[in-house]
């Protein structure tokens, strides 16, 4: 039994089921992260986890305790909003200690509770300022701050950096990294951003259409998606994605792909995701850019590097890489390699390609296949 019980829970409005039959369990001290596109049903679920949003059927229980029927401040959950919800007309310190006032907790122990967080938060300083006072960043620092105090069960982030410069998003993702290391809280985040997903999560629910299509860790996520919806939303740049059709050259499993020039290509299969017994079958090829790159870029200890030549239509340096674009069958792929190499627009160049990193969906079910 999980610390937080999702069970079969669904969320309707009327007619319309906006989160269908979805099963999670959450362990005591995990970061699971809810993503995926606007509408997908994320927030719905972390708000009927909060009790601001009714299950319409199912069950969530926390510690073994339904919560079905128990009011938000009874859940023992604390909540960081995207808007930081913080009181105008209070300094940092009443700001902190509100949550724990309305509680009943004594002042001696909520300055205590305020003056350690705050600490902890490196926030110290701004006690005693307004939140008028305070820039993105710091008003961030203080809504968790104002979370932390209580000490709850769960703690529910609603994608706290959005509203904040791309820059400052970064630290503080790094300083909640932190933060959940030292103290091993257990958090459920959602974010639209994939990047955050993987860095802050050590489990991660891949949503849409109110289905929940993945849950994995971030490495089998990245590695194995569930089906092409994963693949495609799930890293940055995404994985590519490409027609090919599987073959049998010399008793092994190939993937036979199109190129610009007219010509095929032959990619044969590492053996650990072998197609043997698909042969003829079209497939949709998924390889991440970094497993396309230059020769000498390539991974020295795959078996399974394979080199093809393929007409370079776009070069795009980005600092510590370049993102290179071709075609493979039909469609733009794009490759990253080292910032040095030498790779023109309009060039046929060698593109030396990972196959212990593809994967195979089925073109119809779009899902996995090997």
């Amino acid at each position: 039994m999980g610390f937080l019980e999702i069970r079969n829970a669904t969320k309707s409005y009327g007619a319309v089921k906006v989160l269908h039959a979805t099963d999670i369990a959450v362990e005591e001290g995990e970061f699971l992260v809810l993503v995926g596109p606007s509408g997908c049903g994320k927030s719905t679920l972390l708000n009927m986890i909060a009790g601001l949003e009714e299950v319409t059927s199912g069950d969530i229980a926390i510690k073994g305790r339904s919560m079905n029927g128990v009011r938000p401040a009874d859940r023992n959950i604390a909540m960081v909003f995207q808007s930081y919800a913080l009181y105008p007309n209070m300094n940092v310190g009443q700001n902190m200690a509100f949550g724990l006032e309305m509680h009943g907790i004594p002042k001696s122990e909520r300055d205590k509770a305020v003056s350690q967080v705050a600490d902890l938060l490196q926030i110290s300083h701004l006690l005693d300022r307004k939140p008028g006072q305070l820039s993105g960043g710091q008003r961030q620092r203080v809504a968790m701050g104002r979370a932390l105090v209580r000490d709850p069960d769960v703690f529910l982030f609603d994608e706290p950096l959005s509203n904040l410069d791309a820059k400052l998003r970064v630290d503080m993702r790094t300083e909640i990294k932190k933060l959940h290391q030292k103290l091993g809280t257990t958090i459920v985040y959602v974010t639209h951003d994939q990047i955050e997903a993987l860095t802050l999560s050590t489990r991660i629910a891949v949503m849409f259409g109110g289905h929940v299509q993945q849950l994995g860790t971030p490495k089998e996520i990245y590695d194995n998606p569930a089906n092409i919806f994963v693949a495609g939303f799930m890293g940055s740049p995404s994985m590519n994605l490409f027609p090919a059709k599987v073959a049998t050259e010399n008793g092994e499993s190939v993937a036979k792909v199109a190129l610009a020039d007219g010509t095929s290509a032959t990619l044969p299969f590492a053996r650990e995701r072998s197609m043997a017994g698909h042969e003829g079958r079209d497939i949709i090829l998924g390889i991440r850019p970094e497993a396309i790159t230059d020769e000498d870029g390539a991974d020295r200890n795959s078996k399974a590097i394979h080199r093809i030549e393929a007409r370079v239509e776009v070069t795009e340096p980005a600092g510590s890489d370049t993102f290179v674009v071709s075609h493979l069958g039909g469609k733009e792929v794009t490759g990253r390699f080292r910032a040095d190499v030498d790779v023109r627009a309009g060039e046929t160049f060698p593109f030396a390609i990972n196959m212990e990193k593809a994967v195979a969906f089925d073109p119809e079910t779009e899902q996995r296949i090997g």
